[in-house]
């Protein structure tokens, strides 16, 4: 779907004059996205895999103690949670706004800057987490439910696609990344009853254009709709990404979490915290190149408390094995094969009393009764809270340490 013709309020008039990037930008590749040099940071969490590892040995702690501030910028006022990019000597900053920025990572200075503009009705709902390089390009993921591609080396838009009507309350926070040439994004804002579910989708990055399309939601037709008992469609709701997925180039498996069922509590959506709706609280593994899930790990049946598993995708490999790891508001680490999403084990990383089962045999976890009994209006203590013992301040994995 293309973008709709409306009015348009701009982010404020830019403070800068526009320049073009005086280097020559090298050219991101999928090769240079898999194994970018030392001084690049490509990705959300610099490489595809979500390690969050810097392999640069300049600042030691010898001599952390001599840093010395080099340049200040000011951002726009806002929800602030970006992780910028850095390639060939620019950094590439998302600001509050749909406003990117290109700076020269030496001196501080901009030298171009991109704002999208947004409808006079339209509202940022969170933070941008992260842009995404690819070719010639940067890649923003609006709050108005558009994916832009942005010339690199100018800052002007070579095109944009609409893929969420934001006045039903769609937006993107998480950001997208480039699998196997293909600019991957889910969306959020699905706790709003709408015949359309949360989904993710799969972009041309050379021309926009929507390669594919997959609900975070089984509907009528998919095996697992009956998860959701006899709730239609309409009110089925939930499944949101928030969070950047990860990408494993071997398997051409894309890696991302689904948050949990809306309404928060199971009976509030007329449901019980025996019942999975599916796909929400899961990891789901996708082919890239046609968005088909293969396979899909669900955490937390059911989930009622809002301790979502929505974060990082920290993929390992180790003794012969391929890992993924991730970790949410309960606090409870999760080991999975990812080549086929087998349970491979968990553990509990804080003090927890929301389940009185843990299996950890089948990674099977079950509330407490009175958790399992509540109904809409009644109090439940439980630790952790809403605000979790994780949440979006992602780990980080040293392979040469082998510490996570």
């Amino acid at each position: 779907m293309r973008h709709a013709k409306v009015k348009h309020l701009a982010a404020g008039p830019s403070r800068f004059v526009n320049h073009e990037v005086q280097q020559p930008l090298s050219r991101v590749t999928d090769a240079l996205l898999q194994d970018p040099p030392p001084g690049d940071w490509l990705n959300w969490r610099r490489t595809r895999n979500s390690h969050g590892y810097s392999p640069l040995d300049q600042v030691t702690r010898d001599n952390v103690d001599d840093l010395q501030l080099s340049w200040v910028l000011s951002i726009r006022e806002g929800n602030n949670q970006t992780t910028p990019l850095v390639h060939d000597g620019v950094m590439f900053l998302a600001n509050p706004g749909d406003v990117v920025q290109a700076i020269d990572a030496l001196t501080g200075n901009v030298i171009w800057e991109y704002r999208s503009p947004l409808p006079d009705d339209a509202r940022q709902r969170g933070p941008t987490r992260t842009l995404a390089l690819y070719g010639d390009k940067v890649y923003l993921a609006t709050h108005d439910g558009a994916i832009v591609a942005i010339d690199a080396a100018t800052g002007s838009e070579v095109w944009r696609t609409v893929k969420a009507d934001y006045s039903l309350g769609f937006t993107q926070n998480g950001g997208p990344v480039v699998a196997n040439g293909v600019v991957v994004s889910g969306v959020n804002g699905c706790e709003r009853y709408k015949e359309q579910t949360c989904f993710i989708t799969g972009h041309d990055p050379d021309t926009g254009e929507e390669l594919w399309r997959t609900s975070t939601i089984a509907l009528p037709g998919d095996p697992n709709s009956a998860s959701w008992g006899d709730t239609p469609p309409y009110l089925r709701a939930g499944g949101d990404m928030w969070i950047p997925g990860s990408y494993d180039e071997g398997l051409n498996l894309f890696y991302i979490g689904t948050a949990q069922a809306k309404p928060w509590v199971a009976r509030s959506r007329g449901m019980t915290t025996g019942q999975d709706a599916l796909y929400t609280n899961s990891t789901l593994a996708l082919n890239p190149q046609t968005g088909q899930v293969e396979w899909y790990f669900q955490h937390v049946p059911g989930e009622t408390l809002d301790l979502d598993i929505v974060y990082e995708r920290v993929l390992i490999d180790a003794d012969g094995e391929q890992w993924l790891f991730t970790i949410g508001k309960d606090g409870i680490l999760w080991k999975l094969d990812r080549r086929t999403g087998a349970f491979v084990e968990l553990r509990e990383t804080i003090y927890q009393d929301v389940f009185e089962t843990v299996d950890r045999e089948t990674g099977r976890l079950e509330y407490r009764q009175d958790i399992r009994d509540a109904d809409v209006g009644s109090r439940v203590a439980a630790c952790p809270s809403l605000l979790g013992g994780h949440n979006w301040q992602a780990s980080a994995y040293h392979p040469d340490a082998g510490a996570l």
